[in-house]
């Protein structure tokens, strides 16, 4: 039985409002997150979607309920899809940080297995609660699921579902309440779509 799994990008919170790097830090919604929220949820409830599974952190957290309320349907919480911790870094703001550390940015967002961050969370346990979450969705009853993450999570499940890698991390891109369609069949795994945005306008 063919799986649709719907990745959603948590709306715009008042860390990506100020540019802030947030990973573990936590933020509200904006105004226009809370819009976006409602918007992603209409679009979804055209897709005929059953679940909702979201991050702990609030703003996924309230991006999800909002989709669960507008859809009436369960909402479910999973840490494994928290984001990756950028350690020392978080709360500094990216762009600052960009300038300032300039090589050391450009090489992570190259390739963060080969250059991680200073004291960010291990790449190998990443990989592994992502893992292990992608693993548990093929065991679900339920064929049409919206997962309410961070770029970090959701691109790492591109990656990690189509065989890319972690290196390649960065190089995928999902906006706020972005939606991307994997299509899950068996152990095989398709793209549809990323970063759909036509809600938004």
């Amino acid at each position: 039985m063919r799986k649709y799994i719907y990745l959603v990008r948590h709306a715009q919170s008042e860390f990506n409002e100020k540019g802030i790097f947030q990973g573990r830090l936590d933020s509200d919604l904006t105004p226009l997150g809370f819009v976006q929220a409602r918007l992603v949820a209409k679009f979804l409830a055209d897709e005929g979607v059953e679940v909702v599974i979201s991050s702990p952190q609030r703003r996924a957290y309230k991006t999800a309920l909002t989709i669960s309320d507008v859809l009436d349907i369960d909402l479910e919480v999973d840490e494994r899809i928290k984001e990756m911790s950028f350690g020392v870094l978080e709360g500094k703001n990216f762009w600052e940080l960009f300038e300032k550390e300039r090589d050391m940015m450009t090489s992570w967002l190259k390739n963060p297995v080969k250059f991680p961050l200073p004291t960010q969370e291990p790449m190998e346990a990443f990989e592994k609660r992502v893992l292990s979450f992608l693993e548990d969705l093929k065991g679900r009853k339920e064929n049409r699921i919206a997962v309410v993450g961070h770029g970090g999570t959701l691109h790492a499940m591109v990656c990690l579902s189509l065989g890319l890698g972690l290196e390649k991390l960065w190089q995928v891109h999902m906006d706020n309440t972005g939606v991307s369609l994997l299509e899950m069949e068996g152990d095989s795994f398709r793209l549809a779509y990323l970063n759909r945005l036509c809600h938004l306008f």
